[in-house]
């Protein structure tokens, strides 16, 4: 078989969609200024799908500094991958600033979270290794495990947050390691992005006290958000020390491109080494690495920016539950709310083209093979910029969304949109 001919008769789980959700459901196009309020299809919309928690994207001193820094060195600046000719005295500042306020000795900044994290991964475990992690690890993790698997490197996967499943599969890594001669990594995240769950990183880092294993965290979406700091989730759970291995991008509450693995000097020193997405790519840009830098001054000097961010959530989240809606099990900024039952897609795409051409909300929409079939999740974003007007305003239309989905309205006009689709 021809292998175009292949992929284009199998577009894939999501790919499955294009021909009614391209530039709609996926791929859609939000333009105006970054915030609350931008202009989708024609018309301005409250948009709770921005991964911009403390509202940094606008902020008039972030702006300020990127296009200082813009103006200063342009995008090209340093050129080369670190290790060669693309290093500076900035990069390794902005490394220190970042090691310091997350309590590790030393960070290796990365050019891309995604490619990043993968990296890492690969670099700290050969074939000897076992990986140990959870079952709803973001995919940039699952990648990274991909590519142990193909150096014939074994892993184990735990239940969710499941501390039992993890005994289980520790006890099974052990007695791995003690015939192949290697070593654990268990990996996990803070905050799980889709169901906003935080991970039980201090009941992880007790059973150090029985197992020995090197704890790996993704806290892309604790980092800036959780802890009296903001530093992440293993401040908030009070197990810094316990967390061996930090990383965050800069892609959720810095607003930006880039991110950083934190951990002992030593340890940072053999990445930077070894790392093959950094050794054999460019630098971060100056630009981005100044931006980040105004970005966390931002964020350890103005608490008010997290205060404002949990004021929302919280009014969010507790409005919703006291109206009935399912909104799991998060205690994170990321608020699902979990639609139960076995509705089609074009049921599902009229309900959402409901929330967005009738009532102005903009909200990500998130189905199989992301979340379980049966079940449909509206993904909700709060942010510091947003107010509380359009917190009381977002779970007054979810309400009649409810209503209409569970008396009809939306299976009706779901007909329709089938009969114009034949």
């Amino acid at each position: 078989m021809d292998i175009f001919e292949k992929v284009v008769n199998n577009m894939g789980p999501l790919g499955s969609y294009h021909k009614i959700g391209h530039h709609y459901f996926s791929f859609p196009k939000l333009t105006g200024e970054l915030g609350p309020r931008m202009n989708f299809n024609g018309k301005e919309v409250l948009n709770w799908s921005l991964n911009n928690y403390l509202g940094l994207a606008n902020h008039p001193e972030v702006r300020e500094a990127d296009a200082q820094a813009s103006e200063d060195y342009g995008l090209a600046y340093p050129m080369g991958a670190r290790m060669m000719s693309g290093n500076s005295d900035l990069h390794e500042e902005f490394e220190r600033q970042l090691a310091e306020f997350v309590g590790k000795e030393d960070a290796f900044l990365l050019n891309y979270g995604y490619q990043g994290i993968m990296s890492v991964v690969e670099c700290m475990v050969d074939r000897n290794d076992i990986i140990v992690y959870d079952a709803e690890c973001h995919a940039c993790l699952i990648d990274g495990i991909r590519l142990h698997k193909a150096k014939m490197g074994d892993y184990y996967k735990f239940n969710h947050n499941d501390m039992n499943s993890l005994r289980k599969n520790l006890e099974r890594a052990t007695k791995r390691v003690a015939e192949t001669g290697g070593g654990i990594l268990v990996i996990t995240e803070g905050v799980f992005g889709m169901s906003g769950k935080v991970g039980s990183l201090d009941k992880i880092v007790e059973m150090k006290e029985d197992f020995n294993f090197r704890l790996l965290v993704d806290d892309a979406h604790g980092f800036g958000t959780m802890g009296e700091k903001g530093s992440g989730v293993h401040e908030a759970l009070n197990c810094v020390e316990g967390v061996d291995l930090y990383f965050s991008t800069f892609a959720k509450s810095m607003a930006a491109i880039g991110a950083f693995i934190a951990a002992p000097k030593d340890i940072i020193m053999f990445l930077k080494y070894n790392m093959r997405s950094q050794t054999y790519a460019k630098a971060l840009p100056m630009p981005y690495v100044i931006g980040g830098m105004k970005r966390l001054e931002l964020i350890k000097n103005n608490p008010q920016l997290r205060e404002k961010l949990w004021e929302n959530v919280h009014a969010l989240q507790d409005g919703f539950r006291k109206r009935g809606f399912d909104i799991g099990d998060t205690t994170s900024p990321v608020t699902p709310v979990f639609l139960h039952g076995d509705y089609d897609l074009y049921t599902i795409t009229a309900l959402i083209k409901d929330l967005r051409e009738n009532m102005g909300i903009f909200c990500s929409i998130v189905v199989y093979p992301v979340v379980p079939k049966g079940q449909v999740m509206l993904r909700i974003i709060p942010t510091a910029s947003h107010s509380l007007e359009d917190v009381e305003y977002t779970m007054d239309q979810f309400e009649v969304v409810k209503e209409r989905l569970l008396n009809g309205t939306y299976k009706k006009l779901s007909e329709e949109f089938a009969a114009i689709m034949a």
